[in-house]
């Protein structure tokens, strides 16, 4: 992997002038066409990730704005749509485009932040309504199956009573238990038995949670594939592993990862899942199957640090490349319309 500049630049600073909606800053976005502006929605620059986004931005020549979503306060009034940064001083006026970080923590607030923008006319690298789907496991595998793409066979249930004719469908047990909202393999339960699985899923009722019980797919032994899709192309790829005595293959759960050279069969199914979506930015994560490729999940904030570390992909310079031609294609629109 190329070179890193230094993060510490490039950040922080929000004006405290200009118009209501995003000024566009020296000239049409994108390579060749003056300083571009990237606003980047994430709670901490330390984090890799947003360190890499903004570290690509000004190796390209542009601006970033890193924005906790918390410390923006959304104004609201009669065809002005404002966002102020830490306090009502510093009004967010010259994002050329924004790229949302929201952390499942802060999803409601993050997605109100999101679809300010949108108000104010600024190109998002995914809106808020994809980023509120793919948040929502049951609505993203109903989208999913109703496009025809394989997945794990799946039953919600919400009585005790369902549990033993859940497992029939889903051929288990052992099967597995989410939560419908959860990332990074929090929430999700392998139930050896049926008596597991109830006790586990009483426990989660108790607490007011809606559970999903999921076909186990024995021959993918801990093993998943993240696609890294960026706009109409996978980026890369790689096999996750799970580490012993663990069935989730999640990075954060001491997963470990390889290159793979996706087939096509799953590069196709990847990218027909972020269409279904409507993500131009997400990870895939797709079960090796006997039939073929099974999509358990599409996250609309992927994490690169693994990817990037395992494949040596230069994955923050796709996402800014993609973040400054979308922004490109939208002023062309703004224009052709006016």
């Amino acid at each position: 992997m190329r070179g890193r500049p230094q993060a510490g630049r490039g950040g922080g600073r929000v004006p405290a002038a200009g118009t209501a909606g995003a000024r566009l800053a020296g000239g049409p976005p994108g390579p060749g066409g003056g300083s571009v502006v990237v606003g980047i929605l994430s709670r901490r620059r330390s984090l890799y990730t947003t360190r890499r986004l903004v570290e690509s931005a000004l190796k390209l020549g542009h601006e970033t704005r890193v924005l906790n979503p918390l410390h923006c306060f959304l104004v609201l009034s009669q065809r002005a749509p404002e966002i102020y940064y830490r306090g009502l001083e510093a009004r967010v006026s010259d994002l050329d485009v924004v790229l949302p970080r929201i952390g499942a923590s802060i999803t409601e607030h993050g997605l109100a932040v999101v679809n300010q923008f949108d108000m104010m006319g600024v190109p998002l690298v995914n809106n808020s309504q994809p980023i509120a789907r793919s948040r929502d496991k049951l609505r993203s595998l109903q989208l999913l199956a109703r496009a025809g793409i394989d997945i794990p066979k799946t039953v919600m249930v919400s009585d005790p009573s369902q549990i033993h004719r859940a497992l029939e469908i889903v051929g288990g047990p052992p099967a597995i238990l989410k939560v419908v909202k959860g990332t990074q393999g929090i929430g999700v339960i392998l139930a050896e038995t049926e008596q597991a699985a109830l006790t586990v899923l009483e426990t989660f009722w108790n607490l007011g949670m809606n559970i999903l019980v999921q076909e186990f797919i024995e021959e993918s032994e801990g093993r998943d594939i993240r696609a890294l899709v960026v706009g109409d192309r996978v980026v890369t790829a790689m096999r996750r592993q799970a580490s012993v005595g663990e069935f989730r293959s999640n990075v954060h759960r001491g997963g470990t990862g390889t290159v793979v050279d996706l087939p096509e069969s799953y590069r196709r199914v990847a990218l027909e899942a972020m269409r279904v979506m409507e993500l131009q930015l997400g990870g895939v994560d797709m079960l090796e199957s006997e039939t073929g490729p099974k999509v358990v999940e599409i996250n609309s904030s992927p994490g690169f640090e693994g990817l990037e570390r395992w494949t040596g992909v230069d994955i923050a310079s796709a996402i800014i490349e993609y973040a400054l031609s979308f922004a490109r294609s939208q002023k062309r629109k703004r224009k052709g319309g006016a």
